[in-house]
């Protein structure tokens, strides 16, 4: 099983996208609706067919991005059945298995963060994904959302502290930079339950935690109790002039196909040197060359009426060419995704 750890540092939440490198086939643990674009950028990347988003939880800190996940995948949704929320497609309760190609995922329920907190046990239970129950050198807060700190105390002993000591801890968040542990780790150092600590140290403990409450509550909830659908997305509406796809890199690409169809509707710049822009591979017909060393004080020579298409070799310099103009202010820009290169092996004309 190959895991792949993201973070979003609005709500510092952990997302894990985990995928079995033979079928291709993944799973995605608590999206993050913000991150969407970066989440499918990578999924498209990869070449991941996404089974199912797993939510640990009912997030109070951030919108989940299930439902926008199954819009663009068509993944199903899981998330406890305990909630009874709208919108699931895997009501997911304690000892279920979540299959994707040869690996699988075991359902723990672990509640006392929330009601119907989960974690998701590998099948070689080498790795667990704990969600806000238990976090690295902590456990989440308990005095929300029907949380109790006594069911939480025993949640982890009975299901996360009786796993093997090197399984390695992944959590939800993490607020000081810190990626993962160890079961072994957490319950001899764990600051709220770990050595010989007992339930009343640990209620104790949670009791006088004084937190605020997190400041999305209101939105968060209701918006995560129909697993995101009809949430908008904080990020720019897609361009309307083209089907550009960002990249896991944030690169704008357009493909070559869509640019040969549509060229006049479009200004083509060639960030080449004169000799490649003359070269084997030859140019776009009314490419406008702009050298990418001479860019930034060429900026005036660009029209501005139409989108613009970057290009080069093989789209790595066009691609820093489209970032410089979009932080120039330029927002309809985008990369010939594997430039010149590309275009030639489609036996398109230059």
């Amino acid at each position: 099983m190959v895991i792949r750890q993201h973070f979003d540092p609005g709500s510092s939440t952990y997302s894990y996208l985990l995928f079995d490198p033979a079928s291709r086939e993944g799973v995605l643990i608590d999206p993050v609706l913000e991150q969407y674009t970066r989440d499918a950028a990578l999924i498209r990347e990869l070449g991941i067919r996404l089974l199912a988003t797993l939510d640990t939880h009912c997030h109070a800190d951030h919108v989940t991005g299930a439902w926008r996940m199954k819009e663009t995948f068509d993944s199903a949704v899981g998330l406890a059945a305990a909630y009874g929320a709208e919108n699931v497609d895997l009501p997911l309760v304690h000892g279920m298995r979540v299959v994707f190609g040869d690996d699988a995922l075991e359902v723990r329920a672990t509640p006392g963060h929330t009601a119907g907190c989960l974690s998701f046990v590998s099948a070689d239970r080498r790795s667990v994904f704990t969600g806000d129950a238990l976090l690295v050198r902590a456990a989440g807060r308990t005095d929300f959302q029907q949380g109790s700190a006594s069911q939480l105390f025993h949640s982890i002993h009975r299901e996360l502290f009786s796993l093997p000591a090197d399984c390695v801890v992944y959590p939800g968040h993490d607020y000081e930079g810190r990626t993962s542990s160890t079961i072994g780790e957490e319950r001899r150092f764990n600051a709220r339950l770990g050595g010989e600590a007992t339930e009343r140290d640990f209620v104790g403990y949670m009791e006088n935690l004084g937190l605020a409450h997190p400041k999305l509550l209101d939105v968060a909830v209701p918006a995560n109790m129909r697993c995101g659908r009809g949430a908008q997305l904080p990020a720019p509406p897609a361009p309307a002039w083209g089907p550009v796809v960002e990249t896991y890199a944030g690169i704008p690409e357009i493909a070559p196909e869509w640019l040969h169809h549509h060229r006049n509707e479009v200004e083509v710049v060639d960030v080449r040197s004169r000799a490649e822009f003359d070269g084997e591979l030859g140019h776009l017909q009314g490419a406008k060359l702009l050298p990418l060393d001479d860019l930034r004080m060429r900026m005036d020579e660009l029209g501005g009426a139409k989108p613009i298409v970057l290009v080069c070799q093989s789209g790595k310099r066009s691609a820093m060419a489209a970032t410089i103009l979009r932080k120039a202010g330029l927002a309809r820009v985008a990369n010939l995704a594997g430039g010149m290169m590309a275009w030639r092996k489609l036996g398109l004309p230059s």
